[in-house]
């Protein structure tokens, strides 16, 4: 009789911590709009983004829709994502919904013409829905 109870309570715990392990995966892969960077080292256009946008982008109201997410080309298999085609050349910024490319920017020139692009990017998301008893 211990033997069964034991057995039970082994098979208890062990769906109590998938249930665990489900619960804290589970936010990382709702996240349902990511801005993908793809950089390798020595890019210097990946450098100075870096260091014009790097600084701010966190702070912004595109981060908060598009968190950044760096891949370098040489580990190119980003999981999960439908490209629409492979990355050549560094930097390129795909943005990324429910693991679909939404868009890309080939490059970095400056941080206006970044801006622009991502905004462009950024409105072909749908905005997540509010549910009808918030306010």
């Amino acid at each position: 009789m211990y033997h069964m109870v034991r057995q039970m309570l082994q098979k208890i715990s062990r769906l109590a911590l998938a249930v665990l392990t489900t619960a804290l995966v589970w936010p990382a892969h709702m996240q349902a709009s990511e801005l993908l960077m793809f950089e390798r080292g020595g890019c210097v256009w990946c450098q100075r983004w870096d260091r014009e946008i790097g600084p701010v982008y966190d702070k912004t109201a595109e981060a908060k829709l598009l968190p950044l997410r760096r891949i370098t080309t040489e580990s190119q298999a980003a999981r999960s994502i439908t490209l629409a085609s492979p990355v050549h050349y560094t930097p390129t910024f795909v943005v990324v919904d429910n693991g679909r490319e939404i868009g890309r920017i080939t490059g970095y020139v400056n941080d206006d013409a970044f801006w622009g692009l991502l905004a462009a990017l950024a409105a072909r998301i749908a905005p997540p829905r509010r549910s009808a008893n918030r306010i």
